[in-house]
């Protein structure tokens, strides 16, 4: 994911509500997201190059989600997938804090990332650029490709956003979507500078990105109350408009 913007314990209805933006090169093959075959208790989309996954959730009530960090400095060629981080927490039956002791030398060996692992109980952040964890209290957050909460105007917006949506008890799913379809542009003075030059962060800068080879894939809305049943929507977009998309729809009950 290139966009996350999450609250958590901060509705009166949902423990969790995640809106998120896949960025990725249109080519890169991947499955849709839906109940995988070979691990029937988890619900996400795959990439097909790697084998991992982005953003999923479990039948026993566990979430994960991934953002690349974004520094091209520090790219290692042979690191390995980022997206095996999320599917080898969704299938095991580790707590956030177990799971995380569970990966080799606290992330080093990894491009960088930012991994949200939640449970029934607890929701945890890790960045392998930051090297420590952080146990997440009541709020409303922003991820994208730089450290939690970044004063990055779409995660800024984003947040402003979904706190606005959340104000109510009620609010629609599409009030969500449409958030996450902001293609409004930033101005020059107020673009970050992680290192791939101003016309590429100009194309990176709104929350929905379109380019020739590259931008937003598809859109997940996650929704869990606070006995962990889940509904969960994919929108993946056809031809790059967010106006025009395929749609999925799942629930788990809570076990």
């Amino acid at each position: 994911m290139c966009l996350i913007i999450f609250a958590y314990d901060y509705h009166s209805k949902y423990k969790l509500v995640v809106a998120a933006n896949r960025d990725e090169f249109y080519e890169r093959p991947t499955v849709k997201a839906s109940f995988w075959k070979d691990e029937p208790t988890i619900l996400a989309g795959q990439d097909l190059k790697e084998g991992g996954t982005w953003l999923g959730v479990n039948t026993d009530g566990h979430f994960a989600a991934l953002t690349n960090y974004r520094d091209p400095s520090s790219i290692k060629d042979n690191a390995p997938s980022r997206g095996q981080l999320v599917k080898n927490y969704l299938i095991s039956n580790l707590s956030p804090t177990e799971y995380m002791e569970t990966i080799p030398n606290a992330g080093s060996d990894y491009n960088g990332f930012n991994l949200l692992l939640g449970d029934k109980s607890d929701l945890y952040y890790l960045s392998n650029q930051k090297q420590e964890r952080q146990k997440l209290s009541k709020g409303v957050y922003g991820l994208s490709n730089s450290l939690l909460n970044v004063k990055w105007p779409k995660v800024t917006k984003g947040i402003d956003n979904l706190t606005e949506i959340l104000s109510g008890n009620n609010f629609e799913v599409n009030d969500l979507f449409n958030m996450m379809a902001d293609r409004d542009l930033v101005k020059d003075e107020d673009l970050p500078n992680t290192g791939v030059g101003m016309e590429l962060e100009r194309i990176l800068a709104p929350a929905f990105v379109v380019s020739p080879n590259y931008g937003t894939s598809l859109t997940t809305v996650l929704l869990m109350d606070y006995e962990s049943n889940v509904k969960y929507w994919e929108r993946t977009f056809i031809n790059q408009n967010p106006n025009n998309w395929e749609e999925a729809y799942y629930e788990i009950a809570a076990t």
